[in-house]
């Protein structure tokens, strides 16, 4: 079992900087993949980004187009999403998820465990 809880949304203008966190309970959390999804209002849940267990392997989704990055903290039971250059179109509720099989990938099924989401909320 893993509880996740993110922070670090917010409301900013285009071309801002944000960094979302996803601490996670447990004793195990390196033992995880872990993915970020965004679920913009009417639209289904999307994948982000996804990161290994040790953090050496990543994916990111093509609309990311290298504005973000993905990296973790193991010893701080962290992941970390890092957010540039925002657009209004990334608006959305962002949410961290975690995989035991540890293999991540781009499909919602694939993750056991999700947080409760953080707003993200881009100005134009």
């Amino acid at each position: 079992q893993v509880q996740l809880v993110e922070s670090g949304g917010g409301l900013v203008q285009t071309g801002a900087s944000l960094r979302l966190s996803c601490v996670a309970s447990g004793r195990t959390f390196s033992s995880y993949g872990m993915g970020w999804f965004v679920q913009a209002p009417g639209k289904e849940r999307e994948f982000v980004a996804d990161i290994s267990r040790s953090g050496g392997s990543l994916y990111y989704a093509e609309f990311v187009n290298g504005r973000f990055t993905l990296y973790r903290d193991n010893a701080k039971n962290t992941v970390y999403l890092q957010m540039n250059i925002l657009k209004p179109e990334d608006t959305a509720v962002y949410y961290c998820a975690a995989d035991a099989t540890g293999t991540g990938g781009y499909a919602n099924y694939r993750y056991g465990y999700w947080g409760q989401g953080t707003q993200v909320t881009v100005s134009s």
